[in-house]
Order: C-alpha cells, then structure tokens, then sequence
C-alpha cells in the first residue's frame, strides 16, 4: 500500500477537481509521485553475472516528496554531518506557529516559512547570548516540518543544538545551565515578538493581506516552544537527526488500506497519551491534505545558523574541537551506489543496462526476455 497506489486509482479525479487551486509545483509532485519506479520513468534492464536472472529496474523520481526516495538521500545527507558533531549533548528544540495563521500559510507559503526559520533562529541566538541565561554564541540546524500526524497543517521548525557554545571572546566553551538548555518560556515571548513585528513589515510593504485583528489576537496568545532534554552525543544525534531531516508528509507504512474511494492510515496522538489511532478520509480529502505540505520550488527546509552557518562553520567546528578536546570520529564510507546491487536470488553481482526511456525500456525487453 502507497501514496502512488492512491495516485493511480484516485489522482487523475483529484485533479480534474481541484484544478483551479492547484499549483504547478503541487501538480509537478503529484505526477512524479505517481511515475516513481515505473515504466513512464525509464529505466535498464540488469543481467546476474553468476546465474543469469533477468532483472528490470525502474528509476526513480527522487523528489523530496516522495516518500520511497528519501533512504539514499537521507544517508548522504548523514555521512556529510558525521565529522559536523561534537563531543557533547544536544538539544532538540520545537518552535510552532499558532494555528491561527494557518491560513495565511496556505497563501503565502514561502514568506510565512521564510520568517518561521529566520525569527525563531534569531530568537535562540538572542536569547543563548544573553549573560542571565547562557551568554554564549550557540549553533545549530533548523529542520522545517509543515504536517501534523493526521496530515493538518502543522508548521513548525525542529531545531537541533550543540549543548552550549563559544564565550563571547571565544576563548573558552561555556555549558548550558538549564537541563532544557534555554527557558522555554522566554524563547517563547521573543519568537512571538519578531515574528508578529515582521509580519506587520510585511503587511505595510503589501508582500500580503492581512487583518489586522488577527494581529492583536495573537499578541495575547502564549506560542509553543517546546524543549527536550539533552539526548546523548555524536551517536546519537546522527540516529536523531535520521528521524528528521528528510521526513515527508506520511509515509508507506502508515497507510493500512484503501476502497478505492476511502483512505485508512495510522496516526499517533500526542493530545492522548501517544496513542497509536486510525483515521479514514476520503481520498481526495487525503490527497488535499498532502499536497498542502508540497513546499515552494527552490525553498530549502534544513538550514544551519550560528557558528554552524555556512560562512564560518569549519573554521568554528575546529575551534570548537579544540575547546572541547574532542576529536571525531573517521568518516564512514559513503553509501553504496546503485550500480552495486546484488541479485537478488544468489547474491551475485548485477550488471546493469544503460539507462533507456520508458518506450525504448519496453522495447529492449521485449526483445531481452525473447532471447
């Protein structure tokens, strides 16, 4: 059971209806989505060196959306961070919008996006060089997540911070004096000021529509900053950040069955307990739900701020070894590449094709499987 089993029943319906909304972007995942590893794509025809097996493999569309392209991406992604990690704690740290501007996100992805990485990133630097609570440059990586567990739109931004950081004269490693490393309640009055002040810059350049009511409504709302307590070194912070960085909306395994008008997926619900539950949507409430969490063509959703931005980070990342005496670890061979794969019946090494068009595909092995 897949996104693209539900692509191929339901997809083409989807967007005969909803047409007049949808984006090129959203249109362009959609289909890519849809051809992922099959015939429409292309792909080679491979041959087992030791017993023989014929083998077809389709290419992939290797989109960010997708949620079977993401395990190769994701440990590239993985083995460039390994000698990025420090010899000590890190802390996981959430700021979330409220759902009051969940609508204004729908208009106006890129800017409301752009100005939850910028003000919350602003807002931990901030507050971290502050003397009464750390006073310290700290670094760290941003990771935006838009989706709930029940596929609403959810924005929010997971942050992933070294457990302290460099003196103000950089002279020497200062640690954290909270177990949550920050006040969580301070982070969150200062993130719901700049983000308020910039969207009043934005509404008086006219970059977006907005009542001003709403404004004054959210000044009087707490915004949620959640922190979690350090969770371990290098190790662990490599298996973290797997879980995170190159998540989409839902994945494969979610979904338990499809009637070819309703979808039926597992969510877990943190408002009670963490509890594992089922939720049934008709398909093209699935399908609007998922394609509102398709971001801005070009946005980049993992982004490194501080002394971990790319202007300066090998230069701190060495001083911060230094400091901390910490030395890490080799780097690990990089993944496999494709051409390496084995067969799958005796182990033997495949022998692949060059890459053909899904017409030209079609053709060659009709002629391969006759001879």
């Amino acid at each position: 059971m897949e996104v693209a089993d539900l692509l191929h029943a339901h997809g083409d319906r989807f967007v005969d209806g909803n047409r007049s909304w949808l984006s090129y972007q959203q249109l362009s995942v959609l289909r890519a989505l849809k051809d992922c590893r099959t015939a429409a794509l292309g792909g080679h025809a491979d041959l087992c060196l030791k017993c023989g097996l014929k083998a077809i493999s389709y290419n992939s569309c290797r989109n960010r959306h997708c949620p079977k392209c993401q395990a190769q991406a994701r440990q590239r992604w993985l083995d460039a961070r390994q000698q990025e990690v420090l010899g000590v704690p890190y802390f996981h740290v959430v700021f979330t919008l409220p759902h009051e501007l969940n609508r204004l996100c729908e208009r106006n992805a890129a800017l409301l996006y752009d100005l939850l990485f910028q003000c919350s990133a602003e807002t931990m630097l901030e507050v971290a060089a502050d003397p009464k609570h750390l006073g310290a440059h700290i670094g760290f990586l941003s990771i935006l997540h838009t989706w709930g567990q029940n596929l609403s739109l959810h924005p929010h931004v997971h942050c992933v911070v070294p457990a302290g950081g460099f003196s103000l004269d950089r002279e020497r490693w200062v640690h954290p004096k909270y177990a949550f490393f920050l006040p969580v309640k301070v982070l969150g009055r200062v993130f719901r000021g700049k983000f308020l002040d910039r969207l009043q810059r934005a509404f008086r350049k006219k970059n977006l529509k907005l009542d001003r009511r709403l404004i004054r409504q959210l000044f009087h709302t707490d915004w949620v900053v959640y922190a979690k307590p350090a969770f371990g070194g290098p190790e662990a912070v490599l298996r973290y950040l797997g879980r995170y960085t190159h998540r989409v909306a839902i994945s494969n395994h979610r979904l338990v069955a499809f009637d070819s008008e309703r979808v039926t997926f597992r969510w877990r619900d943190y408002a009670h307990g963490n509890k594992w539950k089922l939720m049934a949507l008709h398909a093209n409430e699935f399908l609007r739900r998922y394609v509102q969490h398709v971001l801005p063509r070009g946005f980049v959703r993992i982004r490194h701020y501080g002394y971990l931005g790319n202007y300066c980070r090998s230069a701190s990342l060495l001083l911060a070894r230094k400091l901390l005496a910490f030395t890490p670890r080799p780097r690990a061979p990089a993944v496999s590449s494709p051409a390496e794969w084995k067969c799958p019946r005796c182990g033997g090494a495949m022998q692949l094709g060059p890459n053909w068009s899904g017409r030209e595909l079609a053709r060659r092995c009709a002629f391969f499987d006759s001879s």
